[in-house]
């Protein structure tokens, strides 16, 4: 509709367009952008089951019945975009773990989590998300995935601001988590955080609470990566405060909170692929936790 054409219309439906007009709406975030493995990372333990190709922009984790292997950041952050691509280990993949995740470096830390749990061949993936904020978590969540992460390379990635964390797969919302310090639930803002992922055994917990055992006649386990995009404010790890606050992409209002379509995308993940809401576990929680009816979980 043209302004112009608004004068033909009722002073209720014109004043109802310029609303809906002048309503900042949320956006997915800014484009990844792919680089070498090594202008971000670099590996932290078991160097020898980190794989190499194409010149750093693919590597591939390895996981043995002797070690897993992992990486990190070489910065800490505070508030950002983190994005990695990676294609899970295929087949039998029960008990493994492959993690992707950010972490300050104390013992009240804060964590943002992916942790992908591997299952019997046929059976689907688990992706289990958690945050913990001053030490403690407890919020997880499980969902089952709408595509096999084994067979190609998918995006996942957090957005992190002063108002929201938001966990993406291939650009679908999966979960929010608001910052509700107004109504005395901790929210990161003050820990920089680094990256890690990492490849490893956890058969005592993983698959089915434990009952499906590694099989080792399946090893060596592969997870592959590429990407490796940090779009973030680099802090010490003992800053306070970011610098840019306020001043980079982000931070904007756009970012702020999520857009009516993507609540709606929000939504059908939480309707068809929710296996476990630590929000709904009244055994667990008999009265849901304050954030949870914030960030429409409930």
């Amino acid at each position: 509709m043209k302004v112009r054409e608004m004068g033909r219309l009722p002073f209720t439906l014109c004043f109802t367009f310029l609303v809906m007009a002048t309503v900042a709406v949320g956006v997915p975030p800014k484009k990844s952008i792919n680089v070498p493995f090594g202008r971000n990372y670099f590996p932290t333990w078991a160097f020898d089951h980190i794989k190499y190709l194409n010149g750093g922009s693919e590597v591939h984790l390895v996981l043995d019945k002797y070690t897993g292997t992992g990486f990190q950041s070489k910065g800490s952050y505070l508030f950002g975009h983190f994005s990695m691509h990676i294609k899970m280990v295929a087949g039998d993949s029960a008990g493994t773990v492959t993690a992707f995740y950010l972490s300050s470096q104390n013992s009240e830390h804060d964590e943002i989590d992916f942790e992908f749990l591997g299952n019997r061949t046929g059976q689907p993936y688990i992706l289990q998300t958690n945050v913990f904020t001053g030490g403690i978590g407890n919020r997880e969540q499980r969902i089952n995935l709408w595509f096999d992460p084994s067979k190609d390379y998918h995006s996942y990635s957090v957005l992190w601001n002063m108002y929201q964390i938001v966990f993406f797969v291939d650009d679908v919302p999966i979960r929010v988590f608001k910052n509700s310090k107004d109504i005395g639930v901790k929210f990161p803002f003050n820990q920089p955080m680094k990256i890690y992922s990492s490849l490893w055994n956890a058969d005592d917990w993983a698959t089915r609470g434990g009952l499906e055992k590694t099989n080792w006649v399946n090893a060596p386990f592969v997870a592959s990566y590429r990407g490796f995009h940090v779009d973030g404010c680099e802090a010490s790890v003992n800053a306070k405060f970011c610098e840019t606050q306020g001043k980079r992409w982000w931070d904007q209002k756009e970012f702020q909170d999520l857009d009516a379509n993507q609540y709606k995308r929000l939504k059908w993940v939480r309707k068809r692929y929710t296996i476990y809401n630590y929000c709904t576990d009244r055994v667990r929680f008999p009265v849901p936790p304050p954030e949870c009816r914030r960030d429409r979980d409930i």
